[in-house]
């Protein structure tokens, strides 16, 4: 592991309110967490795959999916997400990483590797994909920056940590490039925060993966448009999610 240079870090915690412990519930007897596993999996770039959670007991049972699919795992903060990455970063010698939430069960390996061929072609530090559906791609990070951050910071509280490299105006910040037009779908919501977000996920992964088991994005928007009632389960939550995610957004930096 010591020579691994770019992995994959999936952010989960068992701990959650509005859909309680949503890691853990299942789909085609699969868990959540599990179907985000599967399709990160599907990366041909990442050199490793790290899950990372938090060290209450609660969490033991996302230690073990990990250990049972054959992927690492990291125990670190509770509360600071950004200070779990970089544990992480530091244990496995990771200089590169994409984010996988585990709300994001279609995570697009497609996505994920056109970040990798972006870090190796320009090197830099944060990367990110404002126009993609939500839940298809999350952030890369250059572990160097998030040492860097992890140094200014002034709070535990980072579960919106973008704006900790965005705003500092000391990273070097880009946008994900060569991105298909087809993934850019502002209409459609693909995150696990609610129940609606949960039978949204629930009808897709039952229906496509009758006829493909191994769906990709296209798939998937081709189905949605298909059948747009699907999108519509949920598509009223997305404004209400993104005011609780600006609410929640604070750069505290130190002195």
């Amino acid at each position: 592991m010591n020579d691994s240079k770019k992995a994959i870090f999936i952010t989960v915690r068992t701990n959650s309110t509005r859909l309680p412990r949503k890691a853990l519930l299942e789909i085609n007897g699969v868990s959540t967490i599990e179907h985000v596993i599967h399709r990160v999996k599907r990366s041909k770039k990442a050199e490793a795959i790290v899950l990372c959670t938090t060290e209450i007991e609660e969490d033991d049972v996302l230690c073990e999916i990990a250990q049972t699919n054959g992927i690492f795992f990291h125990r670190g903060s509770v509360k600071d997400k950004l200070d779990r990455w970089r544990g992480a970063a530091v244990k496995y010698s990771i200089e590169f990483f994409v984010t996988a939430d585990g709300d994001d069960l279609f995570c697009e390996p497609e996505l994920i590797d056109l970040a990798f061929e972006q870090y190796e072609g320009s090197r830099p530090d944060f990367i990110e994909a404002a126009d993609v559906v939500c839940g298809a791609f999350t952030y890369g990070i250059k572990t160097a920056a998030l040492l860097r951050v992890c140094e200014i910071k002034d709070t535990e509280n980072t579960e919106m940590m973008w704006v900790y490299f965005k705003e500092t105006g000391i990273f070097k910040v880009e946008d994900l490039r060569g991105v298909d037009e087809l993934y850019k779908r502002p209409d459609i919501r693909m995150t696990l925060d609610y129940p609606e977000d949960f039978e949204f996920f629930r009808n897709v992964i039952e229906n496509l993966s009758i006829v493909n088991p191994d769906f990709g994005l296209r798939d998937i928007i081709g189905y949605l448009d298909q059948n747009p009632e699907v999108i519509r389960i949920n598509q009223h939550l997305h404004s209400q999610w993104a005011e609780n995610q600006k609410k929640k957004t604070r750069l505290v930096l130190k002195n």
